[in-house]
C-alpha cells in the first residue's frame, strides 16, 4: 500500500487527545479550547507535508497543494473535526485524516497535481453546540448568513458569532467563505459507516450513491413557572407535562409513515430545571429522515400538527425550522471512479444509501461529490465505543488516494 498505517493511527489518536471528556469519549465542540488545540495540530501537520494552510471566516481549515495551473478548480478531500458529546474518535476525523494522508503521499512521492488538491477540516457538522448541523458546508455553499450566526446560540446563550470571535474568526465576513462552482472540481469524503452492514458482510468499503433527506426542527413549549407545593394541579401551566405528551406521540408518526422513515428527539432541556419549580419552558429537537422526500414532508407536517394541538390552557408552542435537506444523489462519475479504484485494489465493496447526513450531501449542490464508507465495529457510533480497525480505515483511504490521483491529473514526479 502507498499509505502509512502507523501514520494514520498516530493522527487519529493524537487528534483524539483534544477532548473535554478524557476517558469518556470524544467531546470537541466547535470554537472550544479543544477545537483550538485540534485545529493547531491539523494546521501544523498540513504544513509539514507542504500544504499552504489557511482558515476561512468561520474557521474551516484548508491545506492547499497548488497544481500546474492555480486557476483550475480544486479537488477537495476532507470532513469535519467537531464531535457530539461523549462521541468517538473516528466520526469526522477519519475523513480529515484521509485528506491529510493523501497529501502526505503526494508529498512523499513528489507528485505535482495538474488540478490543485485541497484538504479541508470543517467545523460544526454535528450541530452539537449551536443546534444547526452541517454549518461549514452550508456556509461554503452560500446557505448561511451573518444574521444567522448572530442569532444561533449554544446552551449558555453564547452566539455562534461570539464564540468564533473568541478564536479570531468573523461572522460578519461569512460571505467570503463561499466557494464558487468554478473553484471546485470535486469533493470526496470518507466516513465511518455508523452502521453494521460492512462488518456483517465482511466487505471493505461502501460507495454511497444517495444520502437520505432530513429535516430538523427546534420546538419550544412555554408555560408558567410556579411553586411545586402551592400550585393546584388543575391550575398549572406545566410546560414539561405538555412536552411529554407531545413527545409520546411523535415516534409513532414515523412508524405509520413507513418507507424507512425515522424520527428522533435528540435534545431536551427543561427550564428553570429546579426540583421544586413547575417548568415554564421546555426546548427539544426533532430529527426526521427518509430516502424519499415525500415521507420527510408528510412526517414533518404531522409532527407540527401534533405540537400545535397542545396550544391551549396557557401553553404555547414555537417551532423553528433548523435544517431541511432533500435526498441527495451523488455524482455517478465519481462513484464510477471510486468503483474502479476499489477494483484495482482488489477490495470487496457495495453501493449503499447513507442514512446519516454528511457534508458531502451539501457539497453536491456545488460540485461533483463522492462519499465512501469504511466499517464500524458492531455499527456503534456517537459513543465512546465507536471503533474502526486502522487497517480497514487504510483500505478506504487507499481508494480515495487512487481516485484523487485520477481526478487531480497527477503530473510526472519532479
Amino acid at each position: 500500500m502507498q499509505t502509512n498505517l502507523e501514520r494514520i493511527k498516530k493522527h487519529i489518536e493524537n487528534l483524539d487527545r483534544f477532548t473535554a471528556t478524557p476517558g469518556q469519549g470524544t467531546t470537541r465542540l466547535t470554537y472550544s479550547k479543544e477545537d483550538h488545540g485540534a485545529r493547531n495540530y491539523l494546521k501544523e501537520e498540513m504544513a509539514k507535508v507542504g500544504l499552504t494552510v489557511s482558515e476561512d471566516a468561520i474557521g474551516n481549515i484548508y491545506g492547499r497543494l497548488e497544481g500546474d495551473n492555480p486557476d483550475l478548480p480544486a479537488v477537495i478531500v476532507g470532513s469535519h473535526f467537531d464531535s457530539v458529546p461523549n462521541g468517538g474518535a473516528f466520526d469526522g476525523p477519519a475523513g480529515v485524516i484521509t485528506g491529510l494522508e493523501v497529501a502526505s503521499v503526494f508529498h512523499e512521492q513528489q507528485i505535482k497535481p495538474h488540478f490543485p488538491l485541497e484538504i479541508i477540516a470543517m467545523v460544526e457538522e454535528e450541530g452539537s453546540r449551536f443546534g444547526a448541523g452541517l454549518l461549514a458546508s452550508r456556509t461554503i455553499t452560500g446557505k448561511v448568513t451573518k444574521e444567522m450566526l448572530h442569532e444561533m446560540k449554544d446552551i449558555n446563550g453564547v452566539t455562534a458569532a461570539e464564540a468564533m470571535a473568541n478564536l479570531g474568526f468573523d461572522a460578519n465576513q461569512v460571505h467570503t467563505a463561499i466557494r464558487s462552482k468554478d473553484s471546485v472540481k470535486a469533493f470526496i469524503e470518507l466516513h465511518i459507516e455508523q452502521g453494521p452492514v460492512l462488518e456483517n458482510t465482511n466487505e471493505d468499503v461502501a460507495l454511497v450513491d444517495t444520502v437520505v433527506g432530513l429535516t430538523e426542527i427546534k420546538v419550544t413549549v412555554n408555560g408558567q413557572a410556579g411553586h411545586a407545593g402551592t400550585t393546584p394541579m388543575l391550575e398549572r401551566k406545566d410546560a414539561l407535562s405538555a412536552a411529554v405528551q407531545i413527545l409520546n406521540k411523535l415516534p409513532e408518526l414515523a412508524i405509520q409513515e413507513g418507507g424507512g422513515t425515522v424520527l428522533t428527539i435528540g435534545k431536551l432541556n427543561v427550564y428553570p430545571n429546579g426540583a421544586n419549580v413547575i417548568p415554564n419552558k421546555v426546548v427539544f429537537t426533532v430529527d426526521i429522515r427518509a430516502k424519499d422526500e415525500i415521507h420527510v414532508q408528510n412526517t414533518l407536517e404531522k409532527t407540527k400538527k401534533v405540537i400545535q394541538a397542545f396550544e391551549k390552557n396557557g401553553i404555547t408552542c414555537e417551532i423553528e425550522d433548523m435544517l431541511y435537506e432533500k435526498p441527495t444523489h451523488l455524482s455517478t462519475e465519481i462513484h464510477q471512479a471510486l468503483t474502479e479504484s476499489a477494483d484495482k485494489l482488489g477490495l470487496k465493496y457495495r453501493t449503499m444509501v447513507s442514512g446519516a447526513g454528511h457534508d458531502a450531501m451539501i457539497f453536491a449542490s456545488l460540485t461533483e461529490v463522492g462519499l465512501i464508507f469504511v466499517p464500524s465495529h458492531k455499527g456503534i457510533s456517537h459513543a465512546p465505543e465507536e471503533w474502526t480497525d486502522y487497517d480497514k480505515l487504510q483500505k478506504g483511504i487507499e481508494v480515495v488516494l487512487e481516485t484523487v490521483k485520477k481526478w487531480t491529473g497527477e503530473s510526472e514526479h519532479e
